[in-house]
């Protein structure tokens, strides 16, 4: 039986099995990259975000978050379309 091990996902980004179950959340805090690119996506300002959470992450980290965000969409799509392909 193998263990699951921390997984960097970039400068800011971790998923780590010991912190947070192993959602992803930005280095050394426990907020879930999730909840930032929500707070993005309903048109919050990224200052106000990093206000919010008290300067623990900054914007590259915001930015990461949204590459990261962009690619697992990419990658869902690519699947979805695969799939679609499979079925015709």
């Amino acid at each position: 039986m193998s263990k699951l091990k921390r997984k960097e996902f970039g400068k800011y980004i971790v998923a780590d099995p010991a912190i947070c179950h192993g959602r992803l959340t930005f280095k050394g805090t426990r907020i879930f990259v999730k909840d930032i690119v929500e707070m993005v996506a309903d048109g919050m300002d990224w200052d106000k975000i990093i206000e919010e959470w008290r300067g623990s992450i900054n914007k590259d980290a915001i930015s990461e978050a949204i590459k990261i965000a962009g690619d697992a969409s990419n990658k869902n799509q690519k699947s979805i379309l695969k799939l679609h392909e499979y079925h015709r």
